[in-house]
């Protein structure tokens, strides 16, 4: 597999690429093309442009999940002669508010039917022979997804979110599997247990993404760290919304891989 970072809140110095608070990955595998994420605008286009990747021949785009720094770039997505797959949790087209700002998906679902042919599943999404969209990911221990992510409108009444949309991708390779996801809203830990279930493989041999971690002493960092310790034998590449004091503490304890837009990564 080939992994390109298009958009992230981290920039090389001395690539000259575009940032922004959001995630886009560019991937390649078994001759497929997927685009993860699209980002908050359309930078994700203008670093493919600069980074000379053609999207218009996309097999998939992938979305993480329903909030607008990874869903906004899907109002930008050019015009193709032939749609590719929408691969996501149906719970993205709920609207979604955090502290008095709207983060809903910015497309309507019609949209999405016109320009791609949509795959909203909360079960696994297997896109190739090695590479699964996990679905709804199950919400296992107890030290992650706590806390509600805003609010979100359903059946016309507001309420805690706890973004049970949240995916992310798991990439078989040899005895062992690669993640890749987006925000962690689901929790790293719960999406990594589920991840070794659906795929059947125990040795986690990477991960990219963003952790949703903004702090390496809460009782969640603690924990996190502890067991992805003990799970993961190879990097682990945190970014977007995770911060310095989490990476700090991650660091500390794990074989850490610095993110930033222009990231090449083969798996």
């Amino acid at each position: 597999m080939k992994l390109v970072v298009l958009v992230d809140n981290n920039t090389f110095i001395d690539q000259y690429y575009l940032g922004e608070p959001a995630l886009s990955f560019y991937l390649e595998n078994a001759g497929q093309k997927y685009l993860f994420d699209t980002g908050y605008s359309d930078v994700y286009l203008k670093n493919a442009v600069a980074m000379q990747l053609k999207l218009d021949n996309l097999d998939a785009v992938i979305i993480s999940h329903g909030h607008n720094d990874h869903t906004g770039g899907l109002a930008f997505f050019p015009k193709t002669k032939s749609r590719p797959k929408l691969i996501a949790h149906p719970g993205i087209m709920d609207a979604k508010r955090a502290e008095g700002l709207d983060i809903s998906i910015p497309v309507s679902e019609d949209y999405l039917q016109a320009s791609f042919t949509p795959v909203f599943t909360k079960e696994p999404y297997w896109l190739d022979e090695s590479l699964v969209f996990l679905g709804e990911i199950p919400r296992t221990n107890a030290f992650e997804n706590k806390e509600a992510v805003g609010e979100l409108c359903c059946e016309r009444c507001w309420q805690g979110d706890y973004v049970l949309d949240d995916s992310a991708l798991a990439y078989c390779s040899g005895d062992g599997i690669y993640i890749i996801t987006g925000c962690s809203h689901a929790g790293i830990c719960n999406i990594v247990e589920y991840a070794k279930k659906v795929t059947g493989k125990e040795l986690v041999k990477g991960i990219i993404g963003g952790f949703h971690l903004f702090s390496g002493c809460s009782e969640q960092a603690v924990q996190t760290i502890a067991y992805l310790k003990a799970n993961v034998k190879g990097t682990v590449y945190p970014c977007h919304c995770t911060n310095l004091a989490a990476k700090a503490a991650l660091y500390g304890n794990l074989s850490l891989g610095e993110v930033g837009v222009g990231l090449e990564l083969e798996w």
